[in-house]
């Protein structure tokens, strides 16, 4: 076999994990193009380390005398595709929890840190609803034992907080129907 001419990446450990999970966070859409393309030729680098390395394995496998020189080729292709993934690897704004090299290091696949994470945020949203439900039962059953005592007081709220919500829900559809998506509040003067 052949080995392939070096190509414009490199892979290693980190930079494997940094290229399968692609979390960076750019501003603006020209960044965001760079960002895809500079992980683009990063996979594609790893890509032809691991075909490189494959090949080094048959070299490896079936060595014999004459296979030195063949070894050594594909051995000098492999550092120069390391290095210049390295290089790539740089321009990659990625960050990799360090849960997830710990899991890849101790053999573990790196979506039970996906799922565990998915998991903690589904238990503490239960833990929030229920604290969200309990106020609501709460103010439900404080509202009505005033409204035993209190009823004129009751109704006064009442009515503030309806037209608080109306006001509330009219200054969000003046907010969303204004140009470029603006945010800023009219001014009534």
């Amino acid at each position: 076999m052949e080995p392939s001419p070096p190509h414009a990446a490199a892979g290693n450990g980190a930079s494997l994990s940094a290229a399968a999970s692609s979390t960076s966070s750019e501003s603006g859409r020209g960044s965001s193009d760079e960002a895809k393309q500079n992980l683009a030729q990063v996979t594609e680098s790893i890509q032809k380390s691991l075909g490189i390395l494959h090949q080094l394995y048959l070299t490896v496998s079936s060595f014999n005398v004459s296979s030195q020189l063949p070894l050594l080729q594909r051995l000098n292709s492999l550092v120069t595709e390391l290095d210049s993934m390295q290089k790539l690897a740089e321009n990659c704004k990625i960050q990799v929890p360090m849960e997830v090299l710990n899991l890849i290091d101790d053999g573990k696949n790196p979506d039970e840190f996906t799922r565990d994470v998915i998991n903690s945020c589904i238990a503490k949203n239960q833990i929030t609803k229920g604290k969200t439900d309990a106020f609501k039962s709460l103010r439900k059953y404080l509202l009505e034992e005033l409204e035993q005592t209190f009823p004129d007081e009751v109704e006064a709220y009442r009515e503030i907080r309806a037209t608080s919500a109306a006001e509330t829900k009219r200054l969000a559809q003046s907010q969303s129907n204004l140009p470029n998506g603006d945010t800023k509040v009219k001014s009534e003067h």
